[in-house]
């Protein structure tokens, strides 16, 4: 349980977090909004075991930060660690120097030092703030940050909560990420039996099985590697499930749940028994309503939807991890305190050969570096506060390589296969842009980011290079772009552009398609993207899950106005 000493410095904290002008006539015409948050070393115990974590102003998650559209933003930010810090806007459109990625928008924040954020805000949303400095996100650096638009809301509601799920371990993440390069399957705790082949050789004969036990063992990789880290206890609003978070309603309301997945490596399928979830925003961007029983929200994905419970009970959100592994479980409605009963846990999904791509013939990354001169890859750790990790060795080699199937304009997120019979289940298919794009030219410049690793030394790249060895991307000011992604491993990649939201090409006419920071690319899969290069500056581009990005995922975009033609 929480001491007394922590509650009083969480409820000091929520008093320091407020911003500088309340919400009513005097801030509506006011143009600034101020906060001040310090980030700061606390003791947690998530799991029934006191641990240490870092914080936002003495809570996990940070505060709620909240604006309105237009406003200029001013926001100090205080290291009280003994490293370096920073605090990455995730999201945000603002100036390159803003945007709070050491090495490359600026230097970080110094220990016992206070950088003061400064920007105006361009659009209304759910978003989420972050650290971009080692591996303080998984420790504890992460909060919401809602911002109203100036107008009529175009999402009508009564009431609203935010959504924040998240994954904790106790141990440090910086032994994690060394347990994964010593064993690549060190924390999947679901490996296949002699059972498991015996039962796969019944159904599918003796020869099937040896030949798809050979197959995964080429690719040095197992059908149960669906997530690189499993044993996280879940958390929903900071709240593990024996004290679970409890949010307010009643019957007839239009209730807003913003949700988002601040966790470093864990994706969730969402559901609420007894209530229809009718999602209205994907990433801060309105959509047009669509109805559903269940969706999967992949790492720093944000969805906005709306419930209308008709009777006066107890809902239960239950936000079960992609591995099966483990539940964040909120309660809306009802009794605070209610006993808790989580749901029997669902089968984990075994990937197939299908999911894989089908032929596995090996895969030559130099060629794939060849068709383009964007090489991505590592990110230097040494300019991005990882100094610890051991890079000496990192090479190319990807021991799984496969064929690809054809561009899929439906990436569907993998929906969970256990799903009801008869559910809905949210894809990007179903996403359609409620305020149409502006920009409907045809891409001038055409880019392939193939999305590899290598499993056994757990390495992952970007067209085949790691990041401290990469050269940026470069993009003229103004250009349309088109980035076809080829996941050439087994794990879904959440790949995250800084600066720019991205068109998915969904199968939507061009001016419905959906905008989005977050691209989740799934297994064996490609998926390709569109957007305008119309942000100057050099940008963060990266798999958003933390120990992917910290083992090479990542690369630089640069938009130059240099000799670019701008078109408009």
């Amino acid at each position: 349980m929480i001491g007394r000493r922590q509650f009083l410095a969480t409820l000091a904290a929520l008093f320091t977090a407020r911003p500088s002008l309340a919400r009513d006539s005097a801030f509506l015409a006011s143009a600034t909004r101020e906060y001040t948050l310090s980030i700061g070393e606390i003791g947690v115990n998530f799991t029934g075991t006191p641990s240490h974590g870092l914080a936002v102003n003495g809570q996990v998650p940070g505060p709620p930060l909240r604006f309105l559209e237009g406003e200029d933003v001013v926001i100090h930010v205080a290291n009280r660690l003994d490293v370096m810090s920073s605090i990455h806007w995730h999201g945000l459109l603002l100036p390159p120097e803003m945007d709070g990625v050491p090495g490359i928008s600026f230097d970080g924040i110094p220990p016992g030092e206070t950088f003061t954020y400064r920007f105006p805000l361009r659009q209304a949303g759910t978003y989420w703030y972050h650290s971009h400095s080692a591996y303080q996100e998984q420790q504890g650096v992460y909060g919401p940050l809602i911002i109203e638009p100036r107008g009529a809301d175009p999402v009508p509601f009564d009431r609203e909560h935010t959504i924040v799920l998240s994954d904790w371990l106790d141990t440090d993440p910086a032994d994690v990420h060394a347990n994964l390069k010593s064993m690549s399957d060190y924390y999947n705790y679901a490996q296949r039996t002699v059972g498991d082949f015996f039962d796969f050789a019944s159904a599918e004969g003796l020869s099937a099985a040896t030949n798809e036990r050979l197959a995964w063992g080429n690719m040095r990789m197992t059908p149960t590697d669906l997530s690189d880290v499993s044993g996280y206890t879940f958390l929903l609003n900071g709240q593990p499930n024996d004290r679970p978070w409890f949010g307010d309603m009643q019957p007839g309301e239009r209730v807003r749940l913003r949700f988002i997945n601040a966790g470093a490596m864990s994706y969730f399928d969402i559901r609420i028994p007894g209530l229809k979830m009718t999602v209205v925003e994907a990433d801060g961007q309105a959509v047009r309503p669509v109805p559903v029983d269940e969706f999967r929200i992949a790492v720093a994905e944000t969805y906005d939807v709306i419930v209308e419970p008709k009777e006066d009970d107890a809902y239960q959100i239950i936000a079960e991890a992609m591995d099966r592994s483990g539940f964040a479980i909120g309660q809306l409605g009802g009794t605070q305190g209610a006993l808790v009963i989580l749901p029997p846990q669902r089968k984990r999904h075994l990937l197939t050969m299908d999911d894989m791509g089908g032929e596995h013939a090996g895969m030559d990354h130099a060629q794939h570096r060849a068709d383009t001169n964007e090489n991505t890859s590592d990110m230097d750790h040494s300019t991005m506060d990882h100094s610890t990790m051991d890079h000496a060795a990192m090479g190319h080699a990807m021991p799984m390589g496969m064929g690809i199937p054809p561009v899929t304009r439906d990436n569907e997120h993998v929906p969970p296969m256990d799903a009801p019979e008869g559910a809905r289940v949210l894809t990007y298919q179903d996403l359609v842009a409620l305020t149409p794009n502006d920009d409907l030219r045809e891409p001038d410049r055409e880019l392939t980011m193939t999305l590899g690793g290598n499993m056994e030394r757990y390495i992952w790249t970007l067209n085949g290079d790691k990041f401290s060895e990469a050269t940026p991307i470069y993009l003229d000011y103004g250009q349309r772009v088109r980035i076809t992604y080829v996941n050439d491993t087994m794990m879904n990649h959440p790949m995250h552009l800084h600066g720019m939201f991205v068109e998915l090409e969904n199968g939507q006419p061009p001016a419905n398609r959906p905008r989005k920071h977050i691209v989740n690319v799934g297994p064996g899969r490609r998926y390709a993207v569109t957007f305008t290069a119309d942000e100057a500056g050099e940008w963060a581009f990266h798999c958003h899950l933390l120990y992917h990005m910290a083992s090479g995922m990542m690369s630089k975009v640069v938009v130059s106005r240099v000799n670019a033609e701008v078109s408009q």
